[in-house]
């Protein structure tokens, strides 16, 4: 008798829940008429007087209305009524949080019954501040998650708490790019869905090219010229003995020294998955690195130290070029700064870097439907625009990223569109087989390479030695 009950109220539930979530996201709109009770009663597997209860609870709720003679369909909104409450998260460090405003504000306006609240937490440890809350019970109904926080909630085996989710406007090949949805897919399953990316590019300043006499559409077109600009950029040591001015700036982020090793034909793990990194190419590109700062000087040493120092003393003018996505060049706008991109460099081979943002969806949400309604319209026309129109953000969706009626000299590079030809040789941290654990045994080490107090081949050996002796330990 209680397991007849508990499968009534259970199916009572589901109704009552997916009825009106279909109301909420817009499925069912204003005027428009829901199912007859009968065909509710047969579809959902409860009696029709539990249909009409249902039906009733949404009527005071001012969902929908009863008419006469014909049945019940959705009711316009009015201002009075009580809006479905959903919860975002995002993370601290973003440079779409002032964007984010407005396109939440045009979604609440396109989904009247729905309110949107935003929820800000700290970068540092976001996935596992994310994936802890919703274990608990307490997580968004949606949240941001880019693809190093996607790699590290897989590594956790922390992907449960995702419901997967493909928009059934946003096709990998036909409406975006294929390879961006390959960050976030696990079995063929798209487990969340990328809204913005960015490879690594050559970010460099115009007037210090021009004052170095660099031109030509493609300066930096291999290590050699990369070497030869930097160097005509480089300013000579002033009266004090201090070069306050560099070619080039060198950054220890493992979202930029790693794209040299791909340029060099290089590699990170071996076939058979164990850490094949000190190999004769990938030392070579490790060196050429370092020559830049010591051998050579057209890079500042100081700009080991801090991941995005490199990318505030460009702000500064005080170097350049610099390795960059586009997701910093949104802190260019509104700075007296004359600015463009490049491709990246190759020497053996062309090949850079990819990052990429998307939107997961709370596996234990009551609110799926409305929280899918909300990736819908991140990911359609009107959003997309807004995020072009307002920063330098590459948005996911083809017909808009690549739209030069949509660019801005005030925000936006003259080359922008060097993100199209990028993506075909660009590569993500999980595809070349670097793991968040990996990458911290990366910045502990070749912290003596870059400090020039080791060699490059016993930097490398080393790091061998300590992700091999992990996975030892795992096996």
């Amino acid at each position: 008798m209680l397991r007849r009950r508990n499968l009534f109220q259970e199916r009572y539930n589901h109704f009552l829940t997916e009825l009106k979530n279909e109301i909420l996201s817009g499925s069912l709109k204003p005027g428009e008429f829901i199912l007859p009770e009968n065909t509710l009663s047969e579809k959902y597997k409860i009696s029709r007087v539990s249909v009409r209860k249902v039906l009733a609870q949404l009527v005071d709720e001012g969902l929908i209305e009863k008419i006469a003679g014909k049945g019940n369909r959705v009711k316009p909104p009015v201002e009075e009524i009580v809006r479905q409450t959903i919860t975002l998260t995002w993370f601290s460090q973003s440079y779409e949080q002032d964007v984010l405003h407005t396109i939440i504000e045009r979604y609440e306006k396109s989904h009247p019954y729905v309110k949107v609240d935003l929820v800000i937490l700290p970068a540092e440890d976001y996935p596992t501040r994310l994936a802890d809350r919703i274990e608990r019970g307490t997580g968004p109904d949606l949240f941001f998650i880019s693809d190093h926080h996607f790699r590290h909630l897989m590594e956790q085996d922390k992907l449960n708490v995702m419901e997967p989710y493909q928009p059934p406007k946003l096709l990998p090949d036909e409406d975006s790019y294929s390879k961006l949805f390959e960050l976030f897919t696990v079995d063929d399953t798209l487990m969340a869905v990328p809204i913005h990316f960015s490879p690594i590019v050559i970010c460099y300043n115009k007037d210090r090219f021009k004052e170095s006499g660099i031109t030509g559409e493609d300066p930096v077109s291999t290590w050699d010229d990369l070497l030869e600009v930097a160097k005509k950029c480089t300013a000579e040591p002033n009266e004090d003995g201090m070069v306050d001015e560099y070619g080039f700036c060198f950054s220890s982020s493992m979202n930029r020294w790693p794209a040299f090793i791909l340029q060099n034909g290089g590699a990170f793990v071996s076939p058979d998955g164990r850490s094949a990194f000190a190999t004769e190419t990938n030392i070579e590109a490790l060196q050429f690195c370092n020559d830049l700062i010591y051998k050579h000087q057209v890079s500042p040493i100081y700009s080991t130290s801090r991941s995005y120092l490199a990318e505030h003393l460009f702000k500064r003018e005080k170097c350049a070029m610099m390795l960059s996505t586009y997701y910093f060049m949104n802190e260019f706008r509104g700075m007296d700064l004359n600015w463009d991109v490049l491709p990246v460099p190759k020497n053996k081979e062309k090949a850079t870097l990819l990052l990429a943002g998307s939107l997961g969806i709370n596996k234990y949400s009551e609110k799926v439907k409305v929280a899918q309604s909300f990736v819908d319209f991140f990911v359609g026309e009107e959003a997309q625009t807004l995020l072009k129109q307002t920063g330098c953000t590459i948005p996911v969706l083809r017909s808009v990223a690549e739209d030069d009626t949509l660019l801005d000299p005030a925000i936006h590079p003259e080359h922008y569109n060097v993100f199209i030809d990028s993506l075909k040789y660009s590569y993500s941290h999980y595809e070349v087989g670097l793991s968040n654990e990996s990458n911290v045994i990366f910045h502990e080490e070749l912290h003596m390479l870059w400090a020039n107090m080791e060699t490059a081949e016993n930097v490398a050996r080393r790091i061998d030695e300590r992700i091999n002796q992990r996975i030892d330990e795992k096996s």
